[in-house]
């Protein structure tokens, strides 16, 4: 992948009357990733199978003995009871009970990476393995001779209960967000908003993100990486900081690759280049905060647009976007009008005074 060999761990799913094939492939056998794997397996069948006839990994069983007992792991029995299938864990050393899967595993891999296949990312592979499951039905059924696997399916289908709702498959833990307001998860370290720094958070560990939550929000969300020991900074998060510290947003380290808009990458260029522009760049930063990054960056473009790039400039642009706009009426409005015109009585006002003289 990328021009690097790599190993990936293939998951491999197939139903048992049509004999239909579905894999796909991850970077590991994680939790997290098996989860994945069933949903987009379901997914691609199109519908709900009664039983599930399972292996014995750590993943999904955390108990196996001798005989049938097995005690699921939570999650894991969480995603068996979302789409009510009864998980069925073979016996220990019986290959024979899942016989169709075992022999499958050397047949795919002949088929499918053999010679070794070669894309960008993962994503470019499991859309051409999904390709090839399908290429695979168009065989003839090791039973039906006279049907391909996917004339079978069609039947096998209708008997599928509905799919539903799909299933949330993260992996949940409790993490403390550092001062340097990051999290770890597996080796590598995501950022989260300032303020939350020294709290903690909940993580939700998914196949492809990670994303970071605060009580009921979502406050955080980043891409997966895979790497080891590496830091990935959202640069908005470490905003409102600057506020006290300007001078960071040189060298601080979630800065420097900072992919800004064009215009605004412009506008901070303009401004670095001059005495004080860390300053005015940090207040047009933290504008964001109170507008929202998608009303800073429209007016950034219309300040290059309009060749104003002073910040008084970009602020009335900003109050200019977020200002109400009030809508005139379709028709003159007609005011109530007075029947008897008022007229001035100075004599009302003399017989008020004359009272209160009298009642002094």
């Amino acid at each position: 992948m990328g021009g690097v060999e790599q190993k990936v761990k293939v998951a491999h799913f197939r139903l048992c009357h049509s004999r239909k094939p579905f894999v796909v492939a991850y970077p590991g056998e994680s939790q997290e990733m098996v989860l994945d794997a069933f949903v987009r397996a379901l997914s691609c069948y199109g519908g709900v199978p009664r039983r599930v006839i399972i292996d014995n990994p750590k993943t999904m069983v955390t108990y196996v003995s001798r005989s049938k007992d097995r005690v699921f792991h939570p999650r894991f029995l969480a995603l068996m009871n979302h789409y009510v299938m009864e998980p069925v864990a073979c016996t220990p050393a019986s290959g024979w009970e899942k016989g169709q899967v075992e022999d499958q595993v050397q047949f795919l891999r002949g088929r499918l990476f053999v010679p070794m296949p070669a894309f960008d990312d993962l994503d470019g592979l499991n859309d051409w393995l999904r390709l090839r499951c399908e290429e695979l039905a168009s065989r003839a059924h090791p039973e039906q001779s006279a049907r391909t696997i996917a004339e079978v399916f069609e039947d096998e289908r209708a008997e599928l209960r509905p799919l539903g709702r799909a299933f949330d498959g993260y992996v949940e833990k409790t993490v403390r967000v550092r001062s340097t307001c990051l999290v770890q998860y597996a080796s590598n370290r995501y950022s989260v908003p300032s303020r939350f720094a020294g709290q903690h958070v909940s993580l939700r560990a998914y196949a492809g993100r990670i994303v970071l939550v605060s009580g009921q929000d979502v406050i955080a969300e980043h891409k997966r990486r895979f790497t080891r020991n590496v830091s990935y900074f959202e640069p908005w998060h470490y905003v409102p900081l600057l506020d006290r510290k300007p001078g960071a947003l040189r060298n601080g380290a979630p800065f420097v690759d900072w992919q800004l808009p064009d215009a605004m990458h412009r506008i901070r260029e303009h401004y670095m280049a001059g005495k004080g522009g860390d300053r005015e760049f940090v207040d047009l930063l933290l504008l964001a905060q109170d507008h929202g990054t998608e009303v800073v960056e429209i007016a950034c473009d219309l300040a290059v647009e309009q060749n104003t790039l002073r910040l008084p400039a970009i602020v009335n642009l900003i109050n200019q976007l977020v200002e109400p706009v009030i809508t005139p009426l379709g028709e003159p409005y007609t005011y109530p009008q007075l029947t008897l015109r008022p007229e001035a009585d100075c004599k009302r006002y003399e017989a008020l005074y004359s009272a209160e003289e009298a009642a002094a």
